[in-house]
């Protein structure tokens, strides 16, 4: 079954998108301001903090960026306007990080103005290999002038055990996840392409590392015997529940979710929506094989 599920995860590009989008509406909030909105209250009233991503990455227009840019704008005004338990996640490449690294910040810059005029934090999300040491250049100038702003950081590459000592250095709170992105092994941990299991020895060594050193981390995965790890890591290094939180995509394994916060740690739901919704619903179908089987079903019985 393992085989098939993967089988039709690989096949994603040959079905239908209205497909891809009727399986995947679990997963984002919808298309609409109002939808993430709407959704974001349902979630804090549970108990659940929110980071909302506007849905979209790898323009090709600087006057993309400045769109998207006013997206966040918007959002961050809702946030403040209805007094929202959230704040928000960026992709650089969605504000022309690849384009003109100069304008991105420009473009950051106004984000950042306008979450820091409201006290909102703001998370830089990491992406493909061509894209990080660019997003590390752009964190460290904001960071010149703005203290709430961090980043990503994802446990199935090798180059993440400098950069985590790169940030308990510069004392910058970030996001512990495995890594989605398909990248040249060479820079992945060894078998981190055939077998996810393969990054939780690391995923841990990292997070251990950064609750000694008590630098705020947010414990991002779906993986039981992760979260298992952590809360003994947790024990083990005295972690003040100030000092981290758990996070976890809207939608996704929802009995551990609430498990979580039924043991007394705090959860933040990642809840990503927009029109551009199609690659990040491929991604999270790539990495969750087991929902293959809802494609297919999608595709025989159109339910």
């Amino acid at each position: 079954m393992k085989f098939f599920n993967k089988l039709v995860a690989k096949s994603l590009p040959l079905v239908p998108k209205f497909i891809i989008k009727k399986v995947s509406s679990k997963y984002i909030a919808g298309e609409t301001i109002e939808d993430a909105v709407r959704t974001v209250k349902e979630l804090n009233q549970s108990g659940f903090s929110v980071t909302l991503d506007v849905l979209g990455e790898f323009i090709t227009k600087k006057s993309e960026a400045d769109k998207n840019a006013e997206e966040y704008i918007r959002i961050l005004e809702q946030i403040h306007q209805h007094q929202l338990n959230a704040n928000i996640s960026i992709k650089p490449t969605s504000m022309a990080l690849l384009l003109d690294e100069d304008y991105c910040y420009e473009v950051m810059k106004r984000i950042l103005t306008k979450a820091n005029e409201y006290q909102i934090f703001v998370r830089i999300d990491m992406e493909d290999l061509k894209s990080i040491d660019a997003e590390f250049r752009l964190l460290s100038k904001l960071r010149e002038e703005f203290s709430h702003v961090g980043i990503v950081l994802q446990a199935y590459l090798k180059r993440t055990y400098e950069d985590v000592d790169k940030m308990i250095a510069a004392g910058i709170g970030l996001r512990l996840c495995k890594g989605i992105y398909i990248e040249n092994p060479k820079y992945m941990i060894d078998n981190a392409n055939n077998d996810r299991l393969a990054i939780n020895p690391h995923f841990l060594s990292h997070l251990k590392k950064l609750l000694e050193n008590k630098i705020y981390v947010g414990i991002a995965t779906h993986d039981e015997k992760l979260v298992e790890g952590a809360y003994q890591l947790i024990r083990e290094t005295g972690a003040r529940p100030e000092n981290y939180e758990f996070q976890m995509l809207l939608g996704v394994r929802e009995q551990l979710r609430d498990s979580i916060i039924q043991n007394g740690h705090r959860l933040r739901i990642y809840v990503p929506f927009g029109k551009d919704w199609y690659g990040y619903s491929v991604r999270r179908l790539n990495e969750n094989p087991s929902i293959a089987g809802y494609v297919l079903k999608a595709m025989l019985t159109g339910k």
